[in-house]
């Protein structure tokens, strides 16, 4: 019988110091995120075997259970329900584990991965509204392309292409609220990005066009607008903030993204779309072979993120991410090779178990049980996972060479549950073809590599923790 979120929740809880030793919780797309107080009180082993959980990652100043998409979210608010009655009882608690946290970060945080994490906290929000987007795009798509209900489909492409429109704002408002500003002021000044009467103004003799720059402009002159305001505060007599602060931070804001953010960010934002269409019309299978073999390790080591607004802007720019399917051959390679110690270890029972309950999350994308649970225990199955990602990035580079280009029209899935979301230069039956061959081809070549690098002496059982 499948276990409930609240029985979940209440299992994790003292294996994690109990209330008083929670100082924050969250969740992202399948981890739940908790802030812990002292870390010596959580026992690791114990969470790792609450059924349920996918594996457990340690985050330097906090814990990472990971529970799968959808599964994250009941549970996360569960955890949170079974907190409130501690609240109060832990409040001093919980402010002398905020405390330490912020000294572990400083300490183990490089200003790399600080910023790249802020940055990522802008776009994960709004990860849910571009999947449930993307998908209806692709309905819309192919209900276009077959002559079907033509009178629903305009119905289906405003609902699938309002929230693309208005991005800017939200990614606006979102970094205004991570950096530390009033987030209703982030999204004021970012809705000039979008909004139709900067056609009226000329920035370095060229008229501006609506929406130019996109996401980045957005993002840069959100950022701008939170320092103007913390200019202002530090200077405006309190009697006067209420109204000098806001009118000060758009109107200083909003003229620096019309005369320089909305034209710089619109030449970034060109060039990016102009460089992957020359990185995969030009040298495809390198490519491919680079990004696919290479997610992994950034991945480990958190430099992911950077990609993130990359994506966001070409799926404005162009309708669709032609990175993402490349980078979705990681999770091949981790799949095959996880099959491969599957048949090799066979008297090995535990780890067996691991890999039969991670791999339906790692068909659809979700890698992080297998990587945690299987590979980097052993070592060298997350480097033969690497070559398979390579080859399953190759083939789909390769078919890029030929003209046929796979796109995702939203960021999030990978893995199989991305196919709902493909495009591509001849259609989505085309782009899934070539999608499906490169994710069989990771399969392959990560099966084979770890199989073999097992009788070249590979580890024969994963190492005890």
């Amino acid at each position: 019988m499948q276990r409930s979120p609240y029985d979940t929740a209440a299992a994790l809880l003292p294996l994690v110091g109990g209330p008083g030793n929670i100082t924050s919780v969250a969740h992202c797309m399948t981890r739940l995120r908790l802030g812990i107080a002292d870390r010596e009180r959580v026992d690791d082993e114990a969470v790792r075997a609450v059924p349920g959980v996918l594996g457990v990652v340690t985050d330097g100043d906090g814990l990472q259970v990971v529970l799968g998409p959808g599964a994250v979210v009941t549970v996360t608010a569960e955890f949170q329900r079974l907190l409130t009655p501690a609240a109060d009882a832990a409040e001093r608690l919980a402010a002398r584990g905020a405390e330490l946290r912020a000294a572990r970060a400083r300490r183990n945080a490089t200003p790399l991965k600080t910023a790249l994490r802020r940055i990522a906290d802008v776009f994960v929000p709004l990860i849910p509204a571009l999947i449930g987007c993307g998908v209806l795009a692709g309905l819309d798509g192919l209900l276009v392309n077959a002559g079907l209900l033509p009178s629903l489909t305009p119905a289906l492409a405003a609902i699938a292409s309002g929230f693309m429109a208005l991005i800017s704002v939200f990614v606006g408002y979102n970094t205004a609220k991570v950096f530390g500003g009033t987030p209703v002021l982030g999204g004021a000044v970012a809705a000039i990005v979008v909004y139709p009467g900067v056609a009226k103004v000329t920035a370095f003799g060229v008229p501006l066009a609506p929406g130019q720059g996109g996401v980045l402009g957005a993002l840069a002159a959100a950022l701008l607008a939170v320092h103007v305001e913390r200019w202002c505060r530090g200077r405006v007599p309190d009697a006067l903030d209420v109204l000098l602060t806001p009118t000060v931070t758009v109107l200083v804001a909003g003229l620096a993204t019309l005369y320089g953010l909305m034209y710089a960010a619109g030449v970034v934002s060109s060039a990016i779309g102009t460089a992957a269409n020359w990185l995969l019309a030009t040298t495809g299978p390198l490519a491919g072979l680079i990004l696919g073999g290479l997610f992994l390790p950034l991945v480990m080591l958190g430099l992911h993120q950077a990609l993130i607004p990359i994506h966001t802007t070409l799926i404005q720019q162009q309708g669709y991410t032609v990175l993402l399917p490349l980078l979705a051959m990681a999770g091949a390679g981790q799949v095959g090779a996880a099959l491969a110690v599957y048949v090799r270890l066979r008297h090995d029972t535990s780890l067996r178990t691991t890999i039969k309950s991670a791999l339906p999350a790692g068909l659809l994308g979700v890698g992080e049980p297998l990587i945690y649970g299987v590979s980097l225990p052993l070592g060298r199955p997350f480097l033969t996972a690497c070559a398979g990602g390579a080859a399953g990035g190759a083939f789909v580079g390769f078919f890029a060479v030929l003209g046929d280009r796979v796109g995702a029209t939203a960021i999030g899935p990978s893995g199989w549950a991305l196919f709902p979301l493909l495009t591509g230069d001849r259609g989505p039956a085309v782009a899934a073809a070539v999608y499906a061959g490169g994710l069989l081809t990771g399969y392959a070549v990560g099966f084979l590599a770890t199989y073999v690098s097992f009788r070249a002496g590979a580890p024969k059982s994963a190492p005890s923790t």
